[in-house]
């Protein structure tokens, strides 16, 4: 029985906002701003309308001390004060609850002619002075009058990274007041503890803001885009900013069964469509008490109450059944549909794919028993392994589509014909020949039960032709939404070197061989084998794990050059660096795993190992460094 092995190429998707950023004071740059301004959104500290952020504008009294309180733990709890804190914030006031928070507090203090001025620019020295106290500073820890001792502080803490004011007097825009709080999550409190931790969330490994984590952190629901959804999420959803798979996208774009996260702060919904089909295979770790279910070979975490509830012993599913899962962030199961209990057929989902193995597997017979089954190990576009039973009529190697019955619910594999295509893939990675690749086009490249899902822009340049494509299909559009091609970019292999190959015996009969090798740092051997594997010292590429490879193959020597940007540059010609080229150094005969920042340094000569040319889809794939 062969096992499968994907190696899945990701791309990572950047969270951005629709922000209005100013002109920025350097050394700050657009993405610093970008970023701060994610963080401060995230954490629901300071908010923007339909206009933006309105960084330019002057913050005000009212609006520092509600960032501020915001800014603590529990502070979105905040509600509408009790009794009117000022007179001139009354009760009604939309900051009367901040403002009577802060001034509980101590962070904030009215004026002795009994006013509190909510609508008065606050200057640096009372902003500073607020976040100091945040951070558990208080006079008994300035020298000097006021605010001498406090911007030295603030100084000294790098809360002043991105402020453009200077002078203690000067109004703070809402820009300042953003980079002010967004530089007080990275500093440490009085007690020494980062400030960000005190809020719950934490620094990655560098000591940085981690902004993936932080966003999905604040992230809300799910709910599933079914019947009136959009009264589930507690703000109007009219203009707000709609990522669909990673991707910038709109409110038309969401379609029935979409899983839909958000976040009121961020004004921004996260949209996800992924869906499996297939039987419920397993439950781990008990029916009762489900955390995981395994459909169609596909296991996949269960993320909501509600699909644990679906899928346990006291729900509408059991083992046996055919159902659609409808999975939300990080392919956890936000909710289940099916055809059990009379329920709704498990309906809209198809997948394009490759036979990479046949097997026989145990399948529930939903009655507490079980039953041996034909299973085909199917490779779809979409990058997936799934296993689906299967009497007749499969093979290794066969096209299949895999398609959900819209009455029963029912799972069909058929086999597809072959559906060749020539052309070039144009410079942008938009169109072959003359046909455009589709918004989220599936593309898998495939070599024997090895795939991997490549993107659009990975074959700019290439021409594909003959049997480089062994399928694609069209959409209502006339647009390529699926490809499968047969081995034209090489990434589902391993690089490497191989660094000693030794010979015993004499004739091909009689002959024995043995290799080492070093496959991206990791080592192997293949020992006393009659394999005479077309290979010698230097580059190879080879097909399965590094430990235990299925074969070796020989790259080809580019000789001697230079990295130019992301090329190489030997003999007057160029070569794309693979996006996973491998460098090793060689000191004394002995090979070590490197760095393309490293090798590039003065000191080393460069000797560089292509499989194909970058039109027929080859990228360079090892580089050897050599001390001068």
């Amino acid at each position: 029985m062969k096992s499968i092995r994907l190696r899945a190429a990701l791309t990572a998707a950047c969270l951005t906002l629709s922000l209005t950023i100013p002109a920025l004071a350097a050394p700050e740059s657009a993405a610093a701003a970008q970023e701060a301004a994610q963080v401060v959104n995230a954490l629901g500290i300071m908010v923007g309308d339909s206009g933006g952020m309105n960084l330019s504008r002057q913050v005000t009294r009212a609006e520092f001390v509600t960032m501020a309180i915001k800014a603590t733990p529990g502070g979105e709890q905040v509600g509408q004060a009790a009794t009117s804190p000022y007179p001139d914030v009354p009760r009604n006031h939309w900051a009367s609850g901040y403002v009577e928070a802060g001034v509980a507090a101590g962070l904030i203090s009215g004026y002795s002619d009994g006013t509190f001025r909510p609508s008065s620019p606050i200057n640096l020295a009372e902003g500073v002075t607020i976040v100091l106290q945040l951070l558990g500073y208080g006079p008994s820890d300035f020298s000097g009058s006021y605010p001498t001792g406090q911007l030295a502080m603030y100084r000294s803490l790098k809360l002043d990274r991105g402020v453009t004011v200077s002078a203690a007097s000067s109004p703070l825009t809402r820009q300042d007041a953003m980079y002010l709080f967004y530089n007080m999550m990275t500093a440490k409190n009085k007690g020494g503890t980062v400030y960000l931790e005190t809020l719950g969330h934490s620094l990655n490994g560098a000591g940085e803001i981690d902004l993936v984590a932080l966003i999905n952190n604040a992230m809300e629901g799910p709910v599933v885009a079914r019947g009136d959804w959009q009264s589930s999420i507690p703000f109007s959803i009219s203009g707000s900013t709609v990522y669909r798979g990673g991707k910038s996208s709109s409110l038309s774009s969401i379609r029935n069964d979409d899983i839909i996260y958000w976040n009121r702060s961020m004004n921004t919904l996260w949209v996800y469509s992924d869906r499996v089909t297939g039987t419920i295979q397993a439950l781990e770790p008990t029916s009762s008490h489900p955390t995981s279910v395994t459909v169609a070979g596909r296991t996949c975490k269960i993320e909501t109450s509600s699909a644990a509830y679906a899928l346990s012993d006291l729900g509408e599913y059991d083992l046996g059944d055919t159902v659609t899962l409808l999975l939300g962030r990080d392919g956890a199961v936000a909710a289940v549909t099916g055809t059990a209990s009379g329920g709704t057929a498990a309906v809209g989902s198809e997948r394009i794919g490759v036979v990479t193995s046949i097997e026989n597997s145990s399948y529930s017979d939903g009655k507490g028993g079980t039953y041996n089954a034909r299973t085909v190990v199917v490779l779809a576009t979409d990058g997936q392994t799934y296993r689906y039973e299967n009497k007749t009529g499969m093979r290794e190697g066969s096209l299949v589509r895999i398609t959900v019955s819209d009455q029963s619910g029912g799972v069909t594999l058929r086999s597809l014909s072959s559906a060749s295509l020539s052309g070039t893939v144009n410079a942008s990675g938009t169109k072959v020949g003359t046909y455009s690749f589709a918004p989220g086009v599936e593309i898998l490249d495939v070599s024997d039960e090895y795939g991997v899902r490549v993107y659009p822009a990975r074959l700019a340049g290439v021409s594909l032709s003959g049997s480089m494509v062994k399928y694609y299909s069209l959409n209502g559009k006339g647009e390529i939404d699926r490809m499968i091609l047969n081995d034209v970019t090489g990434d589902m292999y391993r690089y490497g070197l191989l660094t000693r190959m030794d010979s015993m015996g004499s004739g091909d009969i009689n002959s024995y061989y043995s290799y080492e090798f070093d496959l991206g740092g990791v080592k192997g051997t293949i020992s006393q084998t009659t394999i005479r594997y077309p290979v010698s010292v230097g580059g190879i590429r080879a097909k399965g794990s590094p430990e235990s490879p299925e074969k070796l193959y020989a790259l080809t020597s580019a000789k001697n050059g230079e990295i130019i940007g992301s090329r190489f540059e030997a003999g007057g010609k160029t070569y794309t660096l693979a996006d996973n080229v491998v460098v090793y150094e060689r000191k004394n005969g002995t090979y070590y795993l490197s760095t393309l920042a490293r090798v590039q340094e003065d000191g080393f000569s460069l000797t560089g190992w292509y499989d194909k040319t970058d039109s027929s889809g080859g990228r360079l794939r090892v580089i050897v460094a050599n001390e001068d």
